[in-house]
């Protein structure tokens, strides 16, 4: 089964880097999803999502359906995602 990432952003020069770090670590085992918030998506699945999941700051990661532990309080973290399975 696939380790399903989302990953939350405003394209902008904080969230850039954190994108990046995720796609860095991936395997085959994940499948990534980029939602940015500035752009919105088509049928607005992005905004649900942040609404579900709580997100309150970017950027932020979802891991299988559930918004990361750091990701409430402070910015992703390698660790945070290694934690979460992320290229496992």
């Amino acid at each position: 089964m696939k380790r399903q990432i989302e990953i939350f952003t405003a394209n902008c020069p904080v969230c850039d880097p954190v994108v990046q770090m995720v796609k860095d670590l991936v395997c085959d085992n994940c499948e990534v999803t980029t939602y940015d918030l500035v752009k919105q998506c088509e049928d607005k699945t992005c905004l649900s999502k942040v609404e579900e999941y709580g997100v309150k700051r970017l950027p932020a990661i979802a891991v299988n359906g559930k918004l990361l532990d750091c990701c409430q309080i402070s910015a992703p973290t390698k660790e945070s995602l290694v934690a979460a399975g992320v290229g496992k």
